[in-house]
């Protein structure tokens, strides 16, 4: 999810906190420092007070978008898929409760 949101652009930890709220402040740290030092994420401080920081995606990041995008895809199809199937399963229920109920 942070790679998706830095794909866009660069981001303050604050942003990505709220564009990922299921995930807890601990778990965006912990993430942004393990894709910093493999080399997919830049974090920049600038000299300011209050000091700010900036997250942005490498040249090197860059080049996951290709399959974060698949991902994606891949995703949505699956949410798809499964909707489908709950629905069926739904109309199956369904159609037994009034196959029990006429034959009572």
């Amino acid at each position: 999810m942070l790679l998706c949101h830095l794909m866009q652009g660069p981001k303050r930890f604050g942003e990505l906190r709220r564009l990922v709220p299921n995930a807890t402040e601990r778990m965006i740290t912990l993430q942004l420092r393990e894709l910093e030092a493999d080399g997919v994420v830049h974090r920049e401080v600038f000299p300011e007070v209050p000091p700010r920081v900036e997250y942005t995606i490498t040249e090197f990041g860059r080049t996951l978008e290709p399959i974060l995008v698949q991902m994606q895809q891949w995703g949505c199809d699956f949410k798809v898929r499964r909707l489908a199937e709950e629905a069926q399963h739904a109309r199956e229920a369904h159609e037994a409760s009034e196959i029990q109920s006429e034959s009572a």
